[in-house]
């Protein structure tokens, strides 16, 4: 039977192929595990197997694990769609946030930031497959978020995330993906310097690997099937 660390050593041979394949350095992909809805006993494993970056959705299932895991150095991400009402909770207790998509969001995380933080890391989220249901802002207006939260105090921006709709088809998997990537281009052509995009689950790393993704988000792949909530 599968166990975390091997199946995380088998996301990061995924992930080395896909670099190798696109012709990238090893270094260029950080790996981002996806512990929502698992147990603290489950990050101390990956952990173990040397994972060190941890993506939550939800806050206070994150802040109950953040003090069962406060002897491990870890770093967590805030990966979910940002309630109004928790903005603070985030502000004080994660060290990025990939999930803005709003001015509002934004805004009171630069003010909840607590001093001596240091900034915190921020990308905005973009609606590339344009569903209705899925969080992010449409990429027309995304460029003006962008601008906005890279003059905020508090934050630093530093790139954009997707989660396009999943599809088999490869065609138009890869270009949701490159549409983020010339989104990053576009913004950095006016002097925002982004380093990051934030793209690629279980089922589509390589294609966004292959499409310029610097941060990849797995789940299921490392911690298995989630239980439904």
């Amino acid at each position: 039977m599968a166990t975390i660390i091997s199946r995380l050593q088998a996301v990061r041979s995924r992930i080395q192929s896909a670099v190798l394949a696109a012709g990238r350095g090893q270094e260029t992909v950080q790996l981002l595990a996806v512990s929502k809805t698992f147990p603290p006993e489950a990050i101390r494993e990956a952990y173990a197997g040397g994972q060190t970056d941890f993506g939550e959705n939800y806050v206070q299932e994150a802040l109950a694990k953040m003090r069962a895991l406060a002897d491990l150095p870890l770093t967590w991400h805030f990966i979910g769609p940002i309630q109004t009402n928790k903005t603070r909770a985030i502000a004080e207790n994660f060290t990025w946030v990939h999930s803005v998509d709003r001015e509002k969001a934004a805004e009171r995380l630069a003010h909840a930031r607590p001093p001596g933080s240091g900034r915190l890391q921020v990308c905005v989220q973009v609606n590339v497959s344009g569903e209705r249901s899925k969080s992010g802002v449409s990429p027309d207006r995304a460029p003006a978020l962008a601008r906005l939260v890279a003059g905020l105090p508090n934050l630093r921006l530093r790139g954009l995330m997707a989660i396009p709709e999943p599809t088999p088809d490869s065609v138009l998997q890869r270009s949701r993906f490159a549409e983020l990537r010339r989104l990053r281009d576009d913004l950095n052509a006016e002097g925002l310097a982004l380093d990051t995009l934030s793209m690629g689950m279980s089922g589509d790393l390589e294609a966004a690997i292959a499409e310029g993704a610097t941060m990849v988000r797995v789940g299921t792949a490392i911690f298995g099937e989630r239980a439904r909530r």
